[in-house]
């Protein structure tokens, strides 16, 4: 028996793997094929297997977004917290309030439920899912703005511990024969507990494993386990606590990406493949619960529910919640369209099957269409979407090869192996001459497995490797220099950022000189920095724009919070 449950398992990852190219082919997220696959391999499909224990999926469920959410704590940049936290926390908080709310009261009208059992429908699917954020924002070959990237991702990665306490403080209300005022405060109690803990516990995990795994020595392949065991340790400790165990272990790999941690490039690599298994894992077993033949009836309720959640709850949430922050009307679209449901809300569809309340049946089918109808709808239209907003911004293309050098008299510098294709080394260029950045150097040349010095009259050329040492700040400016990836047409630098660059001290009076333009939206000795600082109150990213009819001033390079360069683009028409 257990041998033919392993064959079944290997086969059904191995499977849904190989599908993961047919996403992009038609452009349906990866997620709903792993989901596809479940529910052919489940009892009403192709594979007949009959899976309905609760408890080991919610075991299961638990277990892997942790594991996703380590990974994309790790990734998310400490210095995105600069123009993304508030947002997302309020989106985090009042925001998945208004949507379990409005949603709710629409299940209330819809099925002629009973008030508390309405609501609780609405607070399953009011936050959204960090796996299909994750997966959709970083999967798809899309590059938003930082100011969208990081809200996006911190909200999906903090909203759990609201949506929990409205969940459980509804069960609590329906099966409570106390008053209400007493659940209310249990309720709140759970809340700050569940935000409160979880917070402090993620952030002292986070600085104690970071120092951990700096100070033993260990093999390579060892670090990523340390740093996997650890976070499942303090997810585990922390649920134990009362606290949210999401929360925490999000923000423990936040901390190890701001902390320097050794090895991190080794250990990002093994944990994606980590994150991806588990992904891949959950989305199988939440198919295989599910039986589509127990779904049709509520397909069509549910598919109204996802309506209005999607067209109704979520931009109004997004819009009530955004509106002190300065965000622009096309941003506003963007992140009300991105409300990704996924695996969150149909773990949080378990708990009422586990507390056996009446209705949790209907509620588990409802909120599986509602994810599988978001899933579709909106993480196959994301990346369209956002170009047709304007709001990719160009990223340097990565074609070089890292070499992780581990020695603390190296501190921040890294190995760079790139290898020089495309039109530009077409024709050899002395290798002398090559401008790289300052705090880069080359190091050597390598032609058909020899090693060559990088000494005058020696030649780079096509199909030859540079080894670059240089600092990991200027990684993408040495392969902007070398590299051979070109951006999109509408992502290349002259279409983007326009033909001139201007200095951001430069003054708008200077602009208005030059070229001729008539602002009343700013004071003429106002600097370009301080106009963007000013039109997004504080917090300018790359790509941002100022439309001053005949022109457009393009946010091209940022210090923090300061601009430091802006590209011009000139119209012919205003």
């Amino acid at each position: 028996m257990s041998t033919t449950l392993l064959l079944i398992g290997a086969g059904l990852v191995m499977f849904s793997i190989l599908l993961i190219p047919l996403s992009s082919r038609v452009g349906m997220p990866v997620l709903v094929l792993f989901i596809g696959v479940g529910m052919l391999a489940g009892e009403d499909g192709l594979g007949g297997i009959q899976f309905s224990d609760v408890n080991t999926a919610f075991m299961v469920a638990n277990l892997a977004l942790a594991i996703i959410l380590l990974d994309g704590g790790m990734r998310t940049h400490v210095q995105s917290f600069r123009v993304g936290l508030r947002p997302a926390l309020v989106l985090a908080s009042y925001g998945v309030v208004v949507t379990a709310v409005v949603c709710g009261l629409f299940a209330m009208w819809l099925l002629d439920l009973p008030l508390l059992v309405g609501l609780l429908v609405g607070a399953i699917i009011s936050s959204t899912d960090a796996a299909a954020v994750f997966s959709l924002l970083q999967g798809r070959g899309l590059r938003i703005n930082e100011r969208l990237e990081a809200t996006l991702e911190i909200e999906s990665g903090s909203n759990d511990p609201m949506a929990i306490f409205l969940t459980v403080m509804l069960i609590e209300l329906i099966q409570s024969q106390a008053e209400t005022q007493g659940s209310l405060w249990s309720g709140l109690t759970i809340l700050v507990q569940q935000f409160g803990v979880g917070a402090v516990a993620g952030l002292a995990g986070g600085y104690v494993v970071a120092a951990l795994a700096n100070r033993v020595q260990l093999v390579v392949a060892m670090y990523p386990l340390l740093i996997a065991a650890a976070g499942i340790t303090l997810f585990g400790i922390t649920n134990a606590l009362g606290g949210s165990g999401f929360l925490a272990i999000y923000l423990m790999g936040v901390v190890l990406a701001s902390r320097k941690l050794r090895r991190l490039p080794s250990i990002l690599q093994i944990h994606d493949g980590l994150a991806w298994l588990a992904q891949l894992s959950l989305f199988l077993l939440l198919g295989l619960l599910v039986s589509p033949s127990q779904l049709l009836g509520s397909v069509p309720t549910a598919l109204l529910i996802a309506g209005v959640l999607t067209f109704v709850a979520r931009p109004l949430a997004t819009v009530t919640s955004l509106l002190p922050f300065g965000f622009s009307r096309r941003e506003h679209i963007f992140i009300g369209w991105v409300g990704l449901r996924g695996a969150v809300p149909i773990v949080l569809a378990l708990f009422p099957l586990m507390a056996g309340i009446p209705y949790s049946g209907m509620i588990f089918q409802i909120t599986f269409v509602v994810v599988l109808t978001s899933l579709i709808l909106q993480g196959a239209t994301l990346a369209p979407l956002a170009r047709w907003l304007k709001l990719e911004v160009p990223e340097a293309q990565a074609t070089h090869t890292v070499v992780d050098l581990d020695h603390a008299a190296i501190e921040d510098h890294q190995l760079l192996l790139v290898p020089l294709s495309g039109e530009r080394w077409l024709q050899p260029r002395p290798v002398t001459d090559i401008p790289l950045p300052e705090g880069a150097w080359t190091a050597a040349l390598f032609r058909d497995g020899e090693m060559i010095l990088p000494r005058p009259g020696v030649d780079a050329q096509h199909n030859d490797i540079v080894a670059v040492m240089a600092h990991r700040d200027l990684s993408a400016d040495v392969d902007q220099i070398l590299g051979s990836r070109e951006p999109p047409v509408h992502l290349s630098d002259r279409r983007f950022f326009g033909d001139f660059t201007l200095n951001g001290t430069a003054t708008l009076g200077d602009v208005r000189a030059a070229y001729g333009v008539s602002v009343s939206r700013f004071a003429p000795e106002m600097s370009l920095s301080e106009c963007f600082a000013k039109a997004r109150r504080g917090h300018p990213v790359v790509g941002d724009r100022i439309d001053l009819g005949n022109l457009m001033l393009v946010v091209r390079a940022v210090d923090g919070d300061r601009v430091t360069r802006v590209g011009l683009k000139l119209r012919k028409d205003p």
